[in-house]
């Protein structure tokens, strides 16, 4: 699953069959988050099953796995990450990049934000994470634009979580954390130590045995890391 592209790739064009929330709905069940059980989102229970009806519902093939319906290990590390300590995000404005479920925006909420957008270019996971945060009582700004064609947009906090899960993907991201860096936006990450995460360049703020769905990872246990992006070597 963690090697398919959520970006960086066509995407067939939506049916008029298409309705992500009443799919998202009848697909999910509520589920507190493992490494966050003060948010509970509309999660899946098994991930091929629901990719394979997702393909049906739409009636097209290709399409990106269902990242919005599962609780991913880097995800599950930086809400832990800001839920302990929210005087990262209270009262700033953040950007959740490649939200899935709006977990990490949704935890950026409950800390306090000024300002949060969640963004994902699927527009499942814009549907999924409109949901969670009714669920969950929070306000989002909620985009399927795909960011990484622009400029980053002028926040305090850039949260990034499970990117580095493929050479074409990192290719992209990278250079644009760099931009939003620039621009004085902190860059945080959580990540699993995939194969394509720049360890060279973070700096370890915390680690964590996240609890994840044995149907994503190879095993249900995935010690994950939050990291901030430096601009050059690490520095601990």
């Amino acid at each position: 699953m963690e090697n398919r592209l959520r970006h960086g790739r066509a995407r067939p064009p939506m049916t008029p069959r298409a309705d992500p929330a009443g799919f998202i709905l009848a697909n999910t069940r509520i589920h507190a988050v493992p490494h966050a059980p003060e948010i509970r989102l509309h999660l899946a229970d098994e991930a091929m099953e629901l990719w394979q009806k997702t393909e049906d519902d739409l009636g097209a093939l290709g399409l990106p796995p269902p990242f919005w319906a599962f609780a991913w290990a880097g995800g599950q590390a930086l809400a832990r990450y800001i839920l302990d300590t929210p005087e990262l995000v209270a009262g700033r404005r953040v950007l959740d990049f490649a939200t899935g479920s709006g977990l990490v925006a949704i935890a950026c909420a409950k800390a306090g934000a000024a300002h949060v957008l969640a963004c994902d270019i699927d527009p499942f996971a814009k549907a999924a994470t409109r949901l969670n945060a009714a669920l969950n009582g929070v306000p989002l700004e909620v985009s399927d634009a795909d960011l990484l064609q622009s400029d980053p947009p002028q926040v305090d906090v850039l949260f990034a979580g499970d990117v580095f899960y493929e050479k074409p993907m990192a290719d992209r991201v990278l250079p644009w954390l760099d931009r939003a860096r620039a621009q004085g936006s902190d860059i945080l990450i959580g990540d699993p130590g995939r194969s394509y995460l720049p360890k060279e360049r973070l700096t370890r703020l915390a680690t964590y045995d996240v609890p994840v769905n044995r149907s994503l990872e190879d095993n249900t246990i995935k010690r994950s890391s939050v990291f901030r992006l430096c601009p050059s070597g690490p520095q601990n």
